[in-house]
């Protein structure tokens, strides 16, 4: 039976307002507030609030309708903040029971080419955070523009995740077909379900297309495409943002009608819904090799929007240098800048590719990169203000051996639990002997407490047996005198 993994990424820019060189070490606050307020408003109004009003009503009408979503923190937060009825929609359709949340970066940056530690602590926050938020915590993982390689896939496998959700690129597929699941090369622990790039930018990108061959498309065309996908090639992975309802497809072009259509006509053609997680509990065809990143960004479908220019290797190396000094601060208000000055769209305003017109408040791209490096000027001086003005070698030495004692100390439970293994391997019934005599003694308590009352009536029996010797004795005693 056909499926389809229908998946919506929810994120916010945080927008960055203009700074000066003037403005280092006198002003510590980077943001727009006023563009960050109006922007997340307009698409909550026009987006977000109509697609999920209509996918809850969808899921209540097709029981077996099923959507999968994530969120990053930085977009979370200003939900929260500016539009909480988006929050009330999320809570509602979680109530469904036919929705799936997934995990990713809290800041939607790019740690996971950068720094192994920040990358693993974004996720645990967010992890966190999914399951404070909806009652339960992610079992797919999903990185930020689904960037992916091989040790990304591994890292990601030893956090516990199932999955991860990555793009059918060309490169990496060759004459293989993204409708199947497959497993990363570097732990087949961890299934990887990939996109279908034809069929999701159908719906986000061409949908209202004058110039597009297809235009208009309808529901059902789409749908039979599914259906005559080749027999065996049963997982469709559909996946694109949830402002593809009302921004990038303006709502006049019926594309909420489209999306309302799909799960009655992919009903009548035998077709399902699945989750994520439900498809990463299935056995995998075999293991895709990714040596080099790839993302579901642009023809490339790499990460050169992000890192293609001096400029933002640049920005994207000063950034991280200080990224351990940072993870070991503590401090809030420092944490909260760090997770937005990473934010990917930061890079992504430096690009000097075509086809990028959206700066936001820059005019060029050697004006975002010259903005970017002022505030990260400041930031960097107060994080190092934060070390009581050590030097660099000096931080850098200490963090270094907190590393290394962490690590060591990771090493030594891996060999303990080896060791334990072995053993019971080779002498299992000396273990066995002696895990016993390990539970009860946190049982002792309760035993204690049980003996006294099994004994208790033979305590009371004896005194009495005595009391009957003693009796003719003190009788006795006076016929003697």
């Amino acid at each position: 039976m056909k499926r389809i993994c229908l998946y919506f990424e929810i994120h916010q820019i945080i927008h960055l307002k203009r700074y000066r060189f003037f403005d280092i070490g006198r002003d510590h606050y980077y943001y727009d507030d006023y563009e960050n307020e109006r922007s997340i408003n307009d698409i909550a109004e026009r987006s977000y609030v109509p697609a999920l009003q209509t996918l809850i009503q969808m899921c209540k009408d097709h029981p077996e309708f099923k959507v999968a979503f994530s969120l990053s923190g930085c977009g979370l937060e200003q939900l929260e903040f500016h539009a909480p009825q988006v929050i009330d929609l999320l809570r509602e359709i979680n109530s469904t029971g036919q929705v799936e949340f997934l995990c990713e970066p809290y800041s939607h940056g790019l740690a996971s080419l950068a720094n192994e530690e920040s990358f693993a602590e974004e996720v645990k926050r967010m992890s966190d955070t999914i399951k404070n938020l909806f009652g339960k915590r992610p079992k797919v993982f999903r990185n930020s523009s689904l960037i992916y390689n091989d040790d990304i896939g591994a890292q990601v496998a030893a956090m516990g995740f199932k999955g991860i959700l990555t793009e059918g690129a060309k490169q990496v597929l060759g004459w293989k077909s993204p409708h199947y699941i497959y497993n990363c090369a570097s732990d087949p622990r961890l299934k990887l379900l990939l996109r279908d790039i034809k069929l999701s930018e159908d719906i986000t990108e061409r949908f209202s297309r004058q110039d597009w061959s297809e235009f208009p498309l309808f529901a059902d065309k789409w749908v039979d495409w599914i259906a005559n996908t080749p027999e065996g090639e049963d997982v469709i992975n559909i996946f694109g943002e949830l402002v593809t309802f009302g921004i990038l497809q303006p709502l006049s072009s019926n594309i909420l009608e489209f999306l309302k259509a799909i799960p009655a006509l992919a009903k009548e053609r035998g077709i399902g819904f699945a989750l994520p997680s439900e498809l990463c509990e299935e056995k995998s065809v075999g293991a895709i090799e990714v040596p080099y990143n790839i993302s579901w960004v642009d023809e490339e479908r790499d990460t050169s929007c992000w890192l293609g220019n001096v400029m933002q290797r640049e920005a994207f190396n000063k950034l991280y240098s200080i990224a351990d000094r940072v993870r070991v601060c503590g401090d809030r208000r420092i944490q909260k800048d760090w997770d937005s000055l990473q934010a990917s769209n930061n890079f992504r305003f430096m690009t000097t590719k075509p086809g990028y017109q959206y700066r936001g408040i820059y005019d060029s791209p050697y004006d975002a990169f010259t903005n970017y490096m002022n505030i990260l000027g400041d930031f960097i001086s107060r994080v190092n203000n934060l070390y009581g003005g050590a030097d660099n070698e000096e931080i850098d030495g200490l963090i270094t051996m907190i590393k290394n004692q962490g690590d060591e100390l990771a090493a030594k439970d891996k060999e303990i639990e080896r060791l334990r293994k072995k053993l019971e391997k080779y002498n299992p019934t000396e273990l066995e002997e002696k895990k016993p005599a390990k539970k009860p003694a946190a049982k002792k308590p309760a035993a204690k407490k049980a003996a006294p009352k099994k004994e208790a009536p033979a305590p009371k029996a004896a005194p009495k047996a005595a009391e009957v010797k003693k009796e003719p004795a003190k009788k006795a005693a006076p016929k003697k005198k």
